[in-house]
């Protein structure tokens, strides 16, 4: 039951509200499913390369977080934006290095690729000097690609046990991004391991607010809501192909 990936392109407010609900509808129909209730899952609208008027518009429409790869991106929207729309969440949920920890700190409200130690101390530091705390998802390498980031599933207690003390940062839950494959058997098994592990994290003393599962995207969210995803990052589901700047 894998998805048509992209809509089609919204470039008015209500052909954003038309992509939404139709996304929203395939949530509540994945969820019903296996027996969910839909409002256990929440929807992360990832909105890289989009640009800030088509995004008024989608703002317009009900969109009320953004979930940026780049953290760069993500903090020129946070100045574009936060005057008109103070309520706006955002999160990262790309890799990042620690010199740019500084900038996660000083805006975003949800970061789903921590992989290190080291990068946490880091986010603690910067998080202190900018008086904020900030949401974190472990980042887990589920489907044992190298060009994926992520720790192996294995490493996840150690990790959550040693950020326990930094107390700026709120561990959430788990972040997996599935196998690069059309065979559905691949894809549920990268998002079952990561349940699995969560599952293993709680049942032993995980914080009581860490049971979020962060996994699926535009091509696969519907396998992710039925092997038990609690955010599903959607970016072309709902704003159409991409459009990235073509090079000379």
């Amino acid at each position: 039951m894998t998805s048509q990936a992209a809509a089609a392109h919204a470039a008015t407010t209500e052909d954003f509200s038309h992509n939404l609900a139709a996304v929203r509808q395939r949530i509540n129909a994945a969820a019903a499913s296996v027996g969910r209730d839909p409002s256990t899952v929440r929807l992360l609208p990832v909105t890289k390369t989009i640009p800030a008027e088509r995004l008024r518009l989608a703002i317009a429409a009900g969109v009320d977080t953004l979930g940026e790869n780049k953290v760069q991106e993500a903090l020129a929207k946070h100045e574009e934006f936060k005057a008109d729309y103070p309520h706006l969440r955002y999160a990262v949920i790309g890799p990042l290095q620690t010199n740019k920890a500084k900038f996660v700190a000083q805006f975003a409200d949800e970061f789903h690729a921590l992989d290190s130690l080291k990068l946490a101390e880091t986010l603690q530091r910067r998080l202190e000097a900018e008086d904020r705390r900030l949401e974190v998802f472990i980042q887990v390498n589920t489907s044992g690609e190298e060009s994926k980031s992520g720790i192996q599933a294995s490493e996840a207690a150690a990790l959550l046990e040693a950020i326990e003390p930094l107390d700026r940062l709120i561990p959430v839950g788990l972040m997996t991004m599935a196998a690069n494959t059309t065979d559905e058997a691949s894809i549920r098994a990268s998002f079952r391991l990561l349940r699995g592990t969560l599952e293993e994290l709680q049942a032993a003393g995980a914080p009581a607010q860490f049971t979020q599962l962060s996994m699926g995207m535009s091509g696969d969210f519907e396998l992710a809501i039925q092997e038990g995803a609690t955010v599903v990052r959607v970016g072309q589901g709902i704003f159409g192909a991409r459009q990235y700047p073509t090079t000379a």
